[in-house]
């Protein structure tokens, strides 16, 4: 007993020290973030073209940075984890949280847009307003976005097809074959060997991550100017005032009060998930990427929220793709703002149908930069609805997307933190 004691004071000094310098550490590095947003937002609003030029320059940087490491970071993650859990129950375990979670908080978001939609009620806009909305439409997308077009690019007809294309459902489509063939292979030194190269190489991107997220001041600072200096002097009014309304107010509802009741739900503490899970939502707010944002989402679940990497590694790729809260509500509200300038019978039934459609096409959609916005186009045009209202939306569409793409990546983050609680302590035991 006398052996132990000294031990025991050593440790809870260290978790003293631990406790009295992290929580500091971290509202430096949110201070600097908040810093950085501010100065960025001013710098961008006096209109000064060789700053907004050299912004730009490095927005673009850190966002072809992110997408550097996006690829490799979901197939590693998928095929390591596969490639342990595969031939046991721990997959279906986690499989099954994940996605009952995906399609509880999604249809939520869904719903809570369509009530927006029928208290605040946004009318119709004058003919002219969209008929020059249409010039803007970007007509020529259109041919690429049939759904029978979009589900065959999932399956690729070469190796490096989806990496070159940065397909997400493609590559984990890949990742998950090359996991599960690991997962089910004699267990040959050929085999540890491969599988110690791949970890090998998943622990360089996580250096390189960290890398990152030691720069990202000059980064959220870049993208705060680049954003205010693009923001356009039109005054949004009337009808589409309105919209916008339901829009921001839906994702606002979502992330401030259904997520977070979801986590209390489990007996998480939402506030420590949000400042741990933070790093992922500033890049995700200016990236309007999930899955660009996907390693530093992996990053801080592991390093900052101490979720278990077998949960992490399988649950945040799988719900990049299919974990759409802020897209489900965006095709939803919008295709039912569209139909109704149209003409289109909006009876109850019909609205409640749409609910399933756009949680389905949020599913479908791919997490990069206007997926939502071309899907809804690509809605609207197979039900013949005419196409000039989504020009009018286009010019705001970049606020639109930096806030439902920071709704998406906090929703996987929620049902990331709830799968690992749901599940500490009953992994690892082999079927």
């Amino acid at each position: 007993m006398a052996d132990r004691k000294p031990d025991a004071n050593v440790n809870e000094t260290a978790r003293a020290v631990l406790a009295e310098h992290r929580p500091q550490g971290q509202g430096k590095q949110l201070a600097l973030w908040i810093a950085a947003l501010v100065v960025g937002g001013i710098l961008g609003c006096m209109g000064i073209a060789q700053l907004d030029e050299l912004f730009s320059f490095i927005a673009a940087v850190f966002t072809r940075l992110f997408q550097f490491i996006a690829v490799p970071t979901i197939a590693l993650a998928v095929i390591t984890t596969l490639s342990e859990l595969g031939a046991d129950r721990n997959t279906k375990r986690i499989f099954a949280h994940a996605v009952t979670y995906t399609l509880l908080t999604t249809f939520m978001a869904a719903f809570v847009g369509l009530a927006l939609y029928l208290w605040i009620a946004p009318g119709n806009l004058p003919a002219d307003v969209i008929g020059r909305g249409a010039a803007d439409v970007p007509m020529e997308k259109l041919g690429n976005l049939s759904y029978y077009n979009h589900f065959l690019t999932v399956v690729p007809n070469n190796l490096l097809q989806p990496f070159l294309s940065g397909n997400v459902l493609s590559i984990i489509f890949v990742a998950a074959a090359a996991g599960l063939g690991l997962a089910f292979m004699p267990k040959t030194e050929n085999r540890a060997t491969l599988v110690k190269g791949l970890l090998g190489a998943q622990e360089l991107l996580f250096t390189l991550i960290r890398g990152l997220l030691w720069a990202l001041p000059l980064g959220i600072m870049a993208f705060a100017a680049e954003l205010s200096a693009q923001i356009a002097a039109g005054v949004i009014v009337g009808a589409l005032g309105k919209y916008v309304a339901v829009v921001l107010g839906g994702n606002a509802i979502q992330f401030f009060i259904v997520l977070p009741l979801f986590l209390l739900a489990r007996g998480l503490n939402p506030v420590h998930v949000f400042r741990q899970m933070s790093p992922a939502l500033a890049v995700a707010l200016f990236t309007k990427s999930s899955a660009g944002t996907l390693p530093v989402t992996l990053a801080s679940a592991e390093q900052n929220l101490k979720v278990n990497p077998a949960v992490s590694r399988f649950v945040l790729p799988i719900c990049t793709t299919i974990n759409m809260n802020g897209c489900a509500a965006f095709i939803l509200v919008t295709s039912l703002f569209v139909m109704q300038n149209a003409g289109f019978e909006l009876t109850m039934p019909a609205m409640l149908s749409w609910v399933v459609i756009s949680v389905l096409a949020a599913i479908g959609n791919a997490g990069v930069p206007m997926g939502c916005y071309f899907l809804t186009l690509s809605l609207m045009s197979s039900v013949g609805a005419p196409l000039g209202l989504m020009g009018v939306i286009l010019p705001i569409y970049t606020i639109i997307d930096m806030i439902e793409t920071a709704e998406n990546v906090w929703s996987d983050s929620t049902v990331c933190a709830m799968t690992n609680h749901d599940l500490e302590g009953k992994l690892g035991e082999a079927a």
